[in-house]
């Protein structure tokens, strides 16, 4: 974990895994750039055209990001500009950026509506997600519950 985190007392909950993840990552900005990175995004001018960001909000961002241990830089081999690369944990939003994908393919979009897809590297795409308990039973919301800090 990265140094910046750790007991905050402006965590939206404290000892709530979902939104403290919501406080690092949660805007708009943040998650798309962590969608451009995994596919490939480096330079703050990739980032800036690709999404058409404010140069003030993205800058914001990836200091944000990169502060929070999700990307890293370094200085590009011409010494000109700085390369963002995803973090081991910004690696593991992965699983995440998969399930946004998979809900708005179902529910943002009309019957019919073009969309991009995601494939692997022979051009299958991606079988939908389902979490499953550790014996591999399919969970959902009504089959699962939150076990709160200090209750059994």
């Amino acid at each position: 974990m990265s140094p910046t985190l750790g007991a905050d007392p402006d965590w939206t909950d404290p000892t709530c895994p979902v939104a403290r993840t919501v406080d690092l990552v949660g805007d708009r900005w943040s998650l798309l750039i962590i969608r451009d990175a995994m596919d490939g995004a480096a330079s703050f001018t990739e980032f800036r055209q690709r999404l058409g960001i404010a140069r003030n909000i993205l800058t914001d961002r990836l200091r944000r990001l990169v502060d929070h241990g999700i990307l890293t830089t370094s200085t590009a081999p011409s010494g000109k500009r700085h390369v963002y690369e995803l973090t081991a944990a910004g690696k593991d939003l992965f699983t995440t950026i998969v399930a946004l994908r998979q809900w708005g393919e179902r529910h943002a979009f009309a019957t019919g509506e073009p969309y991009s897809t995601l494939t692997d590297l022979t051009g299958a795409e991606l079988a939908e997600l389902s979490p499953c308990n550790r014996a591999g039973d399919e969970l959902r919301a009504d089959t699962t519950r939150v076990r709160k800090v200090g209750s059994g």
